[in-house]
């Protein structure tokens, strides 16, 4: 197909509208002082943070995530159909939207929330486990759709033939489903990671901001430019930094999937 040439010019738009942005930041970084900046104290300690928290909620994601995917593509299609718009349902939620539905679920409360504080005294809300369950809320998605794609183009047949000799239903899960979509597996995991990593709006809602606790690297970059915490050098810093994480994944996992269809 020859692409006729007015086509170039929206097409040049919007990939400047992608663009444009990325190169407005990176020109706001001090080079010169960019170790300092991305190595102060406040920023060490957010870094920190959102890697540990974001592993958590990628750990949770797989945990809970692998078993929901795989009910979905082995799931009639009327069935899997409703599942996967559920599924969906975060990913097109307003975040702060997202931090209430948390919120009116597990606040003091809420729905869960109140009955768990009145019977523990404990509360879930603006604390670094609050950070966990609001970014595997966001990356959830992510990892169940990547994953419940590779199981339906995986080829069923070695399946079928392990039961025909007799294999066991947790033993064909196991032995075969589950390691033919292990590219599939890490791929989504690796999506959720960056998706965790990134969360702001329901962690912002659900978690609060408080330093060493709840103060992400995304909630660090925004506190900054309010006059707070670390110094706006050091919030471009970290979104140099969350933005080269990003690419590396993005372009780690497309180098994967050339190399897996060659």
């Amino acid at each position: 197909m020859t692409i006729p040439k007015p086509l170039y010019v929206p097409a040049l738009i919007a990939l400047a509208l992608l663009v444009a942005p990325i190169i407005g930041l990176v020109s706001r970084v001090r080079w010169g002082t960019l170790g300092d900046d991305l190595f102060s104290s406040a920023s060490m300690t957010a870094l920190g943070l959102s890697l540990v928290t974001a592993a958590c909620a990628t750990v949770v994601c797989v945990l809970f995530g692998t078993p929901l995917a795989v009910v979905i593509a082995r799931a009639a299609r009327r069935r899997a159909s409703v599942l996967r718009a559920v599924v969906l349902i975060p990913l097109v939620l307003p975040p702060m939207v997202g931090g209430l539905a948390l919120l009116a679920l597990l606040g003091r409360s809420g729905l869960v929330g109140k009955p768990l504080f009145e019977a523990t005294g404990y509360s879930l809300p603006y604390t670094t486990a609050a950070v966990v369950v609001a970014q595997a809320f966001v990356a959830m998605p992510f990892y169940v759709i990547t994953l419940d794609g590779a199981l339906r183009t995986a080829d069923c047949g070695y399946e079928q033939i392990a039961a025909t000799l007799g294999a066991g239903r947790w033993r064909v899960l196991g032995r075969i489903t589950l390691p033919l979509v292990l590219p599939g597996l890490a791929a989504g995991a690796a999506l959720a990671f960056a998706r965790a990593l990134g969360e702001f709006g329901a962690t912002a809602l659900f978690a609060g901001n408080a330093p060493g606790v709840t103060r992400t690297m995304p909630l660090a970059i925004y506190t900054a430019f309010n006059g707070v915490g670390v110094t706006q050098d050091s919030a471009v810093a970290l979104s140099l930094l969350l933005l080269v994480s990003t690419a590396v994944i993005v372009l780690g996992l497309r180098s994967w999937r050339q190399d897996a269809i060659r």
